[in-house]
């Protein structure tokens, strides 16, 4: 799921659907909601449908992919929405040098505000030069 959420945030959201994913980039007018947030959506359709196919065909593969997805999705909404963007206040002031480094790689992606120039594109895996940044300091 990585690698293909890689390629979605970096050609997808940073492409063809820019328009929706801008506001996201655009810190001046934070709302409780965004048009970014419409890909809650737009991933939860194929994973629903997936889940039902899988269903109606005795639990065969698609129903599988349809659940991945879903707990990706989950695992998103809570690491991205919840712990990096603090929609809720929790793990604030963290010491883990893993969280520290996703945390650190996505403000490096949010620095450009155009859908150009991007870096950082992964989600739960992001450049070891992060990693190390934190792991690093723990061991002193």
């Amino acid at each position: 799921m990585e690698g293909f959420t890689w390629c979605v945030h970096k050609y997808v959201m940073h492409g063809f659907l820019w328009s929706l994913h801008r506001d996201h980039h655009d810190h001046s007018n934070d709302p409780p909601l965004e048009k970014n947030d419409y890909f809650f959506v737009i991933f939860a359709i194929p994973a629903i449908a997936m889940m039902y196919y899988g269903t109606v065909n005795d639990f065969n593969i698609f129903f599988y992919i349809g659940i991945g997805i879903t707990i990706y999705g989950m695992a998103y909404f809570f690491v991205h929405d919840i712990f990096i963007h603090q929609r809720l206040k929790i793990l604030k002031n963290t010491q883990n040098p893993y969280l520290l480094a996703i945390r650190r790689a996505h403000k490096q992606h949010h620095k450009h505000i155009g859908k150009e120039k991007g870096e950082c594109f992964g989600f739960l895996w992001v450049p070891v030069k992060y990693f190390k940044m934190y792991f690093n300091k723990s061991k002193v």
